[in-house]
């Protein structure tokens, strides 16, 4: 696997001095539950970086549910988490990926190569009995510097296009259900961007909720020829990450997040809406 290690990996680099470990935990709806729980147990030597106040920006009219942070804001915010582009960042949580794959992407996107996702959640971690603190890390800052690579990210105009022409695939990675239309609990409009296809992103996960090897994945997106533009989003650009580091896994270059996602296609009056299958 190219960015997903295992715990056993983590285990036996945890005080090499380059790692640099993240707990990302957060509960939608609970905002200060990841934070708590980090101040309970950790991963020793891990820093709390919250998907809400150090990996988004404040909601506005666009941009959707969690809008791309400030670039100057999250440099300041993995700088002080001890990150410099010479270190390798291990990140988890305890959401299947989910948040941690967020952190994965934007590393990624603001140019930091070794950025690498933990197989399995903290509970995975407590449970095969590995070491766990309370105690804060002694953090020295540094400084970081973003080097955008903007040919990650899609923008509402080219997702607006790839409905239109089929020009990028798209793929909406949120539950079916959510995706046809038939339920949605979060946000004002229900369904998905016209030619989206559904690749539910907890399904890269086995059943003890951990990530399926290289050669499942490939299967996963077998259909996809290895060609394709494709463009990734979800409700908000958080659970989409997950497959766009599933795709990177299996080979695909040509992967863009549509960070705004669902909630920012709504917030335009004249995007239209499908439901049911495609």
């Amino acid at each position: 696997m190219k960015h997903i290690v295992s715990m056993k990996w983590l285990l036996a680099r945890l005080y090499e001095p380059d790692i640099v470990i993240v707990d990302c935990r957060f509960i939608l709806g609970q905002p200060d539950a990841g934070r708590t729980a980090y101040d309970e147990e950790h991963i020793p030597r891990a820093v709390y970086l919250d998907l809400e106040r150090d990996l988004s920006a404040p909601v506005a009219a666009h941009g959707g549910r969690h809008p791309l942070p400030d670039m100057d804001q999250l440099a300041a915010s993995l700088g002080k988490a001890g990150i410099h582009h010479g270190m390798r960042v291990i990140a988890y949580d305890d959401q299947g990926g989910a948040m941690a794959s967020r952190l994965w992407w934007l590393l990624k996107y603001t140019g930091h190569d070794q950025a690498y996702v933990m197989d399995g959640s903290f509970t995975h971690w407590k449970a095969a009995a590995y070491p766990v603190t309370k105690e804060q890390p002694v953090v020295i800052p540094v400084t970081y510097e973003p080097k955008l690579q903007p040919g990650m990210l899609a923008d509402v105009e080219e997702v607006r296009t790839a409905s239109r022409e089929g020009s990028s695939m798209l793929i909406d990675a949120r539950e079916p259900r959510r995706y046809a239309g038939i339920e949605e609990p979060i946000d004002t409009k229900a369904g998905h961007i016209p030619g989206a296809v559904n690749y539910f992103w907890k399904e890269l996960l086995d059943e003890q909720g951990r990530w399926l090897d290289a050669a499942a994945i490939q299967r996963r997106f077998a259909d996809i020829p290895e060609t394709s533009d494709i463009i990734v989003y979800c409700g908000s650009g958080v659970t989409a990450c997950p497959n766009v580091l599933a795709l990177h896994e299996a080979g695909y270059r040509n992967v863009k997040l549509y960070a705004g996602s669902w909630s920012d296609w709504i917030s335009y009056e004249r995007n239209p809406v499908a439901t049911g299958e495609e």
